[in-house]
């Protein structure tokens, strides 16, 4: 059976040292500050960190995903794009 969109948030949060959620959420503030370092998108956290879109943008990016959002990222993951940050965490 194929993995859901829950189960990929769950696989991607364990890689990057975040915990399991039994409930369906998006991703927190801290769980993409963390992908982004696993993936080397490069976001500053010296103080607050910077908006959630800005965040998943800098992710795709990162992992060359193409993305027709402009920058302007102010939704969860769709599964094809889970896929392809999981993969490219798998692949490090």
């Amino acid at each position: 059976m194929a993995p859901t969109v829950d189960d990929r948030r769950n696989e991607i949060r364990e890689s990057v040292g975040r915990y399991e959620r039994i409930e369906s959420t998006s991703f927190t503030k801290e769980a993409l500050a963390a992908i982004c370092g696993a993936v080397g998108c490069d976001i500053d956290a010296s103080g607050r960190l910077p908006p959630k879109s800005e965040m998943r943008s800098g992710i795709l990016r990162s992992i060359g995903h193409e993305t027709d959002t402009n920058g302007d990222f102010d939704r969860s993951f769709r599964k094809a794009e889970l896929e392809a940050i999981w993969q490219a965490l798998e692949d490090d």
